[in-house]
């Protein structure tokens, strides 16, 4: 029995010594990684903190695009912070320092370091950007591994550091290519002066009075299509004043327009980046200016077509869509050549039957088309859709793939057939017969559906001149969705109705989809009135043709 016990307490040791180990090996790569990870937890919360009360616009990524070196330590780095408007880049650990020691873009002059209507340059050494030549000896800068070379954070000049010179670092700074669109820091100091003063002979502050200053002004809408609005921020953040520079989803147009009002009357140019929804959000806005009395403040609009449909940019020149493929810095040469046109606007009264006229109409307003029936369909599908995932909706390849679904199941539903036996037509208060239809389209532009000119339709047939600045809207008909997937590829010709002044469509019976710029809903019985309400100054882009019809831009 002696033995027996020893034995047991002999084997209890070795059991009790591997219980130990084992609950060791289970426990200690638990802790380290709850180690690393409140580690992990609080330096970002020290970089958030840096990041939120710093005058830089930081920004943190986990692989630069290029070979960067750090602007502190000069060492090279995969990783770290970049500053999206003076281009700084620096490692996590040297973020504070320089925080503290380099100044970002100043929006305003601090002081009366410099002479009115002059500053110096601002100079960031390293990590210029690829293929840029020195100003002085004109070869190429930063070809060494290493952090060197100077480059100009406001007219973008690069500098060798053996070419770098006393008289360059006091040297005014011309604002380089741009010159003509960036507002100087000097310029915003002496105005905001002048409004405490409450002086208005603006006309004398420099560069107010130069001939050719035409100052930009960018709304980025970041929710747009293919989610590129926060890229370009940056890029023109980088080559402009970044008081130019708004993003849509932080800040109204109605208050970033109010910028006009410091800068000269009739001058401003307006570069909105977004799809033709967020257009007409901008459009919008500045109908309000008018209303407040700001008329002479107006700025003429260019567009960067960031959505998915971008008829509106393609009938102006702008394009069917951006994907980057053209440099930030050709976007701004266009903006700069482009002419000014006008635009008609619409209004859209939709008054409900029934209700002993109760209920108050609805009134949107139209840029770009009007319609009851398949396509209006496709578009409510689509935007129930997205508002249920609209993660999903991030692409505009995957946008337009959704488009192509709901068009090919109302190809075989048809849920709005028998539209002409539903609904009565007037242009400019003459009742039109209708034909066998499912669809019936307004347009104010020559392009629809994503880049169709569907007025034109195959080309075949003798038509008159469509315009979007003659106050007539053109009316078509179509016989279903399938129809218009052949109108698209040029098949076949839509159902001309008639151009008109003033449009008004009887909605009898049943419920239909209805849209007005892509924004659908479903409607019942009312009466539908379209008038003219005012007209828009845009930019229109000659040299980008996007179909191969380029005798048919008199149409546009």
């Amino acid at each position: 029995a002696g033995m027996e016990g020893s034995g047991d307490a002999s084997r209890a040791g070795p059991d009790w010594r591997l219980a130990v180990w084992t609950l060791c090996s289970v426990l200690l790569p638990v802790l380290i990684t709850a180690w690393c990870s409140f580690q992990r937890s609080r330096r970002q919360l020290l970089i958030r903190d840096i990041f939120r009360k710093s005058k830089h616009d930081w920004h943190y990524t986990d692989l630069f695009g290029q070979p960067s070196y750090c602007c502190v330590c000069a060492q090279h780095i995969l990783r770290g912070a970049f500053c999206g408007c003076c281009g700084l880049r620096v490692s996590e650990g040297c973020l504070k320092k320089a925080d503290r020691r380099f100044l970002c873009k100043e929006i305003m002059m601090r002081g009366t370091a410099a002479a009115p209507g002059s500053m110096p340059h601002h100079w960031i050494r390293g990590n210029v950007p690829l293929c840029s030549c020195c100003m002085v000896c004109k070869q190429q800068c930063g070809t060494q591994p290493k952090l060197c070379d100077y480059r100009c954070v406001w007219c973008q000049y690069t500098v060798h550091d053996e070419c770098m010179v006393d008289c360059l670092r006091t040297e005014d700074c011309t604002f380089g290519e741009f010159r003509d669109l960036i507002i100087p820091p000097y310029y915003l100091s002496a105005i905001n002066q002048m409004r405490k003063e409450k002086k208005t002979n603006y006309e004398k502050v420099v560069p107010y009075c130069r001939k050719h200053w035409m100052p930009v002004m960018v709304l980025a809408n970041t929710r747009s299509g293919n989610n590129m609005g926060e890229t370009l921020l940056g890029e023109f953040k980088m080559l402009l004043n970044p008081v130019q520079v708004f993003d849509l989803s932080k800040i109204a147009p109605a208050k970033a327009l109010q910028l006009c009002t410091w800068l000269p009357c009739n001058a401003v140019r307006v570069l909105v980046c977004g799809g033709d929804g967020t257009v007409g959000w901008v459009l919008d806005a500045i109908d309000e200016m008018k209303i407040k009395g700001q008329e002479r403040y107006i700025p003429q609009v260019a567009i960067l077509p960031l959505g998915t449909g971008n008829d509106l940019s393609n009938t102006l020149g702008w394009g069917a869509g951006y994907a980057g493929e053209v440099p930030v810095e050709q976007i701004l040469r266009n903006v700069m050549e482009a002419d000014g046109i006008k635009l008609d606007r619409w209004k859209v009264q939709v008054t409900n039957k029934g209700y002993y006229n109760l209920r108050k109409p609805k009134v949107f307003t139209m840029n770009n088309y009007f319609s009851v029936g398949p396509d209006a369909l496709m578009a409510l599908n689509f935007h129930a859709h997205r508002e249920k995932t609209p993660s999903l909706f991030s692409s505009r390849i995957i946008n337009k793939a959704v488009y192509f679904f709901y068009g090919t199941k109302d190809c075989l539903v048809q849920e709005c057939k028998d539209l002409n036996k539903k609904v009565e037509l007037e242009l400019d208060g003459e009742r039109i017969e209708l034909p066998n239809l499912e669809g019936i389209i307004v347009l104010n532009i020559g392009y629809w559906g994503g880049g169709c000119r569907l007025w034109e339709g195959m080309g075949d047939e003798p038509y008159p001149l469509a315009r979007h600045d003659d106050g007539l809207l053109e009316v078509v008909g179509v016989h279903g969705s399938f129809h218009c997937a052949q109108i698209q590829v040029k098949l076949a010709n839509p159902v001309r109705l008639g151009q008109a002044h003033t449009v008004r469509l009887i909605l009898k019976s049943s419920k239909m989809p209805m849209q007005v710029d892509g924004e659908p809903w479903a409607q019942g019985p009312c009466t539908v009135t379209i008038t003219h309400k005012t007209h828009a100054l845009m930019l229109y882009h000659s040299g980008e043709q996007t179909d191969d019809d380029d005798a048919s831009s008199l149409s546009e």
